[in-house]
């Protein structure tokens, strides 16, 4: 485990974007993929908005995935399972990078086919709380023609990183603008954000 947390620290170290391509095990990964669809099949996701509090929008022409925020208190049992990695990882970071992360948030994410992010940062105007954030992908045997790709622009370069089950993407949330480009199946994550506050 403290493997995969070395892996994403040193990548975001080197690179400002930390990479672990097994972060959560198989069947954690299809475990929460099965929750997930449980959700969406029940029509529990709901539409995605842009900005928070009284800036709140639901614009589908810059994005149009549906979410599932998690609830620590009404957690599956694979949900109390992931929290407990999080909270392991954030230990981990804390002890090792001094970064002082005091609490997150995670939410269920599924592009239908055609759905798409635009380009974007993750930190509120009105509440930078959020200090890094976390992607785990649920895409078991995903392929290049399958597209939807997560595009991250730093200084010097632009990465595509392909949304394979198990890995997980990490990153500063105020300073890495990032989209999610068009996918041509549903492709599925859980989407959060560590936090100083």
């Amino acid at each position: 485990m403290e493997t995969n947390f070395e892996e994403i620290i040193n990548g975001f170290l080197d690179s400002r974007v930390g990479v672990s391509n097994n972060f959560l095990s198989v069947k954690l990964a299809n475990d929460l993929k099965k929750n997930l669809l449980t959700l969406y099949n029940e029509e529990a996701l709901k539409l995605a908005g842009i900005g928070n509090d009284d800036d709140f929008i639901v614009n589908k022409k810059i994005r149009n995935d549906k979410i599932f925020w998690l609830d620590k208190n009404e957690l599956k049992k694979s949900e109390k399972i992931f929290f407990d990695l999080i909270d392991s990882f954030v230990l981990y970071l804390n002890r090792s990078c001094f970064t002082g992360i005091k609490s997150y948030e995670f939410h269920y994410a599924l592009f239908e086919e055609g759905a798409f992010y635009k380009k974007h940062i993750d930190q509120f105007k009105t509440h930078e709380g959020r200090a890094f954030s976390m992607i785990m992908y649920l895409n078991k045997g995903w392929v290049k023609e399958d597209k939807g790709e997560l595009k991250i622009y730093t200084d010097t370069e632009i990465q595509l990183i392909s949304p394979d089950n198990q890995k997980c993407v990490f990153f500063k949330s105020n300073e890495l603008p990032h989209e999610v480009l068009v996918t041509n199946k549903s492709r599925m994550s859980i989407t959060g954000w560590l936090k100083t506050s």
